[in-house]
């Protein structure tokens, strides 16, 4: 036998504490791995950007020297309503076809979300345009 024999001697609650930092080390590792490399889901909610800021938007036309005022109200996603602020009741007794064509606007945007394909009857073919384009300044207001 070789003079140079060594014996290691270990207190077992050093042996118990090593293997306890050990796990708790393992541990925290795997734990900062799952949360800073992020789930596809979350990357997937990420990359697609809200079509608009949500709120109320208003475009104003001058009709007969009185202001009409449109209110596109709008989430992040979607188009809510769009409806007439503080009408006139001399501009809906001038411009009796306002109302009624708001109305078909409104029920044909919100349920395509789209501003493509509306149709409107040959009676107020002028009032419906001039009402889409003014919607279509206040959807270019809510725009990201």
């Amino acid at each position: 036998m070789s003079a140079k024999t060594r014996i290691w001697v270990f207190h077992m609650k050093e042996l118990i504490y090593t293997a306890v930092f050990i796990v708790l080390g393992i541990f925290l590792l795997l734990l900062m791995i799952f949360m800073f490399s992020g789930s596809p889901e979350q990357e997937a909610e990420a990359e697609v950007p809200s079509r608009y800021t949500a709120g109320v938007y208003t475009a104003s036309m001058i009709l007969g020297g009185n202001s009409v005022e449109i209110a596109v109200t709008v989430d992040e996603d979607y188009i809510s309503s769009i409806e007439f602020r503080q009408l006139d009741e001399t501009v809906s007794a001038m411009y009796p076809l306002m109302e009624p064509s708001l109305e078909s606007l409104s029920e044909q945007i919100c349920a395509s979300q789209s501003l493509e394909n509306i149709s409107y009857s040959e009676d107020s073919q002028y009032t419906s345009l001039m009402l889409l384009s003014a919607i279509q300044t206040a959807l270019s207001k809510a725009e990201n």
